[in-house]
């Protein structure tokens, strides 16, 4: 598990190309029967992915909870969220099975003890991304499927903007302590997310790209308001947001990327925005 120390505001400014994505860029996020792991102490948020293709996968494959964590299992102290990008795959989780289609999620709660995944067809496996933050209580697990999810159609093509927000795991869906999750889809013709730019110091976020052609790329754009810096970021990346930075892409083309939270505050439209005339 690739372990990532958070960087405050005075060090990032300070910060080249390779530095910004050693600290703030996760790749190879999906590798064949497998599980990758990066742990990031913004927030104590880990950020993984696992595709099962020949084989059953079981979550915790690569981590040594009580090395890294200082409990006996992964979820003991943390809740789980997890979208299937890919084809339809199964969640068992302490024996109960979960059918998890394409663009379907899951939340599991602290205190689940084993949780494996496998793909319903090998030659078109699940990709299941997933996310885990610190918890202190349990709450009930939850399929959310995309029918169930919300969908919010926002923005217009003359801004550049216009997407279809869907909000999995979310206040107005189910209880959680503090993690969110939804998935953004761009119009073609859009490019830009998240604008006008805003932070929320009460919370980070963690952004995962896909659906972006291999000779296309999204510029991520991060960093204080005055002081922005941009990652090129390609298909199938993340990358980790601190509270007190911007977030926003812009592709070579129109893209789909989940947005993953965890801190105090739920609320989704709980933002500090920043008008455009005062980026630098």
């Amino acid at each position: 598990m690739d372990i990532r120390y958070s960087t405050g505001k005075e060090p990032f400014t300070r910060m080249n190309t390779k530095e910004l994505r050693d600290e703030f860029l996760i790749q190879g996020i999906f590798n064949k029967d497998d599980v990758s792991a990066v742990y990031s102490h913004v927030d104590r948020i880990v950020t993984m992915g696992c595709m099962p293709v020949d084989q059953e996968v079981d979550l915790e494959k690569n981590i040594d909870p009580w090395k890294n964590f200082g409990v006996d299992y992964l979820l003991e102290r943390r809740e789980l969220g997890t979208i299937n990008i890919g084809g339809d795959g199964v969640v068992n989780a302490d024996g109960t099975i979960y059918e998890v289609k394409h663009y379907d999620a899951l939340y599991l709660p602290m205190g689940t003890k084993k949780v494996t995944f496998k793909s319903k067809d090998a030659t078109n496996p699940a990709k299941f991304y997933i996310l885990t933050c610190p918890a202190h209580k349990a709450c009930p697990a939850k399929l959310v499927t995309y029918d169930m999810a919300i969908h919010k159609h926002l923005g217009a093509l003359k801004d550049s903007n216009e997407r279809t927000i869907n909000q999995y795991i979310h206040p107005d869906i189910l209880e959680t302590c503090q993690l969110s999750m939804g998935l953004t889809h761009l119009e073609e013709g859009s490019v830009w997310n998240t604008m006008p730019a805003h932070t929320h110091e009460r919370r980070m976020e963690v952004y995962f790209y896909f659906d972006i052609p291999e000779d296309q790329a999204v510029f991520h754009f991060m960093g204080e308001p005055g002081e922005t810096r941009h990652i090129v970021m390609h298909n199938d990346e993340a990358v980790i947001n601190p509270a007190w930075s911007i977030h926003s892409g812009c592709g070579t083309t129109n893209y789909t990327f989940i947005w993953g939270m965890c801190g105090e505050n739920r609320a989704y439209d709980d933002q500090d925005w920043i008008k455009t005339a005062d980026l630098r």
